[in-house]
């Protein structure tokens, strides 16, 4: 048990301690910054582009009926892959 003395010792009555330093002044580690990514290729956005355009356009002609094809579903399938694959693409592009 500890037993705080809230009454100043003689003869120090009226002094003022010295506050310590602040360590907060201390020079604090910066990492080195990160480098910037390479710009994507001339390619990239043309082919997202292309694929987004040629999903929507093998949408449209699905709904039309004017795709040939055995199984109906398949264009439907078609249209929004190449659509997922030009948001997909579009992750990459810088």
């Amino acid at each position: 048990m500890r037993i705080f003395n809230f009454y100043p010792a003689p003869g120090t009555a009226g002094t003022i301690a010295r506050m310590p330093v602040s360590k907060s002044k201390r020079r604090r580690y910066t990492p080195p910054p990160k480098p910037k990514p390479k710009p994507s290729p001339k390619w990239l956005p043309i082919l997202m582009l292309s694929m987004l355009g040629l999903g929507v356009l093998d949408l449209v002609l699905y709904y039309l009926s004017i795709l040939p094809g055995g199984s109906p579903l398949w264009g439907l399938l078609s249209g929004f892959a190449l659509i997922a694959g030009g948001f997909f693409t579009g992750i990459f592009w810088r």
